[in-house]
């Protein structure tokens, strides 16, 4: 039997900045394509997590808690790092919630981003499993633009945190080196026996969605949907 596919990237309507998904929705698309689970990994939140653990229950289908958190850049403030952390167990659920407290109450910086902190991830990392959030992670950031030697220092640093429940995290959405950072993540992950896990980074179900869900990018940035210089 063909193995199923399961998200472990996915913004909810609770993404207010970026998503259009409603819980019903993804539950109802989870069950089509015969998803024995799936993840809800808001960022910076976890408000959904009431409504969408009994509806994924209620379907049969495992609910994965989870939360792609900023992570602080501390040479520039401005433009963190992304870090998916998923709940492995009621250990993990308490110290994602505790991390987004903390970022809230102490980590807000330049652009309103709510940062977790090194200091507090290497205290509050147990039970709770860390994807790389691919080119948009530190270490992502340090394949395509760094130095091999600054690649093993934070592989380190990251394993240390969370030991073999760190995974490095694969995506081909489309995004322009998205190709070189897949490729230099597999020799990454060949040369330190690292876990690879891909991902699809999930906003929205179809690509009718698309241009709803582009609008509300455009408003949470002020931005109108012909600025070519825009992200997407």
């Amino acid at each position: 039997m063909e193995k199923p596919f399961i998200h472990l990237h996915l913004h909810s309507e609770y993404s207010l900045v970026d998503s259009v998904l409603r819980i019903g929705d993804v539950i109802s698309a989870s069950k089509e394509h015969n998803m024995p689970a799936v993840a809800v990994t808001d960022l910076s939140n976890v408000f959904s997590v009431v409504k969408f653990y009994k509806s994924a229950v209620a379907a049969g289908i495992k609910p994965v808690l989870g939360s792609d958190v900023w992570l602080e850049r501390p040479e520039q403030p401005g433009k963190p790092f992304r870090l998916v952390l998923l709940c492995q167990n009621e250990q993990g659920y308490r110290n994602l919630t505790h991390l987004l407290s903390e970022a809230f109450r102490h980590g807000q910086h330049v652009g309103g981003h709510a940062c977790v902190s090194k200091h507090e991830l290497a205290r509050h990392s147990d039970g709770l499993i860390a994807l790389s959030a691919a080119s948009q992670g530190e270490i992502g950031n340090a394949l395509l633009h760094g130095s091999e030697s600054q690649v093993d220092q934070l592989v380190d640093e990251y394993l240390q945190y969370f030991g073999d429940r760190f995974y490095l995290e694969l995506q081909r959405t489309g995004r322009s080196g998205d190709e070189e950072h897949v490729r230099k993540s597999m020799n990454l992950a060949m040369r330190r026996s690292i876990a690879v896990v891909a991902t699809n980074d999930v906003r929205f179900s179809s690509e009718e969605d698309f241009e709803i869900h582009d609008i509300r990018v455009c408003i949470q940035d002020s931005r109108v949907l012909n600025d070519p210089r825009r992200p997407k």
